[in-house]
């Protein structure tokens, strides 16, 4: 069943007002009509609902709420992705990836040994392409929620935000002996869960990056005794962590 996201101007009385390029995706990619089911996802409220088609025109698709349903595709971990900016399609693989898996934001990080400069301008052009792959990626993979790509941050401002976190991780290569299993032990036998971690760009971490991050609370492991590409290590970091926690 496809699933598509809409706020929550867009319900109500039972019913669903489906608009802008989605309307296309249903009528003339999809090629669906009166009486198929769809899933919505309410922005605001995390919700998702089974609904009907009830009518296809120009500019929308109207669809009838048949059912709310209990369940979330959520893992009970929250996963917030701080990504040192590598190049353009190795972060639009990074958000394809892990929006399926479960990430919950992804902040860009600007970091010391990035290759990729880029300015204010250009990054909001590409930020909103990169919000467009994690929508597509979320409803794919049926999440509960859109991954929101954040603005651009620098490594001295995610000291403010370790606090917020269970855990701030971060993936490091030059680390051989702390694991992720041993820090998520320290944590483990909540209810809910909320992880931030940190990975590289291709040149990886300043090892005065790192310092400053654990001064600051920040976890330091190691992914095993390979050396993982900055688009691998984000994916294996995130499954990893829900495998633990969430199963």
């Amino acid at each position: 069943m496809q699933k598509f996201f809409v706020n929550s101007n867009q319900i109500e009385d039972m019913q669903v007002n489906l608009i802008g390029t989605d309307v296309n995706h249903i009528v003339n990619v999809l090629r669906m009509k009166k009486g198929d089911t769809v899933l919505i996802g309410n922005k605001d409220t995390k919700e998702t609902y089974i609904t009907e088609i009830e009518n296809t025109l120009e500019d929308k698709v109207i669809l009838r709420i048949v059912e709310k349903l209990d369940s979330s595709n959520e893992p009970k971990v929250e996963i917030d992705l701080y990504q040192g900016l590598p190049k353009f399609d190795k972060m639009e693989l990074i958000i394809q990836k892990t929006t399926e898996i479960g990430v919950t934001n992804i902040f860009p990080v600007d970091m010391s040994r990035c290759i990729v400069k880029i300015d204010e301008k250009d990054f909001k052009k590409k930020q909103e392409r990169w919000q467009k792959i994690s929508e597509v990626a979320a409803k794919q993979s049926k999440r509960g929620i859109i991954p929101e790509i954040k603005d651009k941050i620098k490594v001295k401002e995610i000291i403010k935000k370790i606090d917020e976190y269970d855990s701030f991780i971060i993936a490091y290569e030059e680390e051989n002996e702390i694991t992720l299993k041993e820090v998520l032990k320290e944590i483990k036998d909540k209810e809910q869960y909320k992880i931030g971690i940190l990975i590289g760009p291709e040149g990886g971490i300043a090892k005065e990056e790192v310092e400053l991050l654990k001064q600051n609370g920040a976890k330091v492991v190691t992914l095993g005794k390979r050396i993982l590409r900055c688009e691998t290590a984000p994916i294996t970091l995130c499954s990893n962590i829900i495998y633990e926690l969430d199963m």
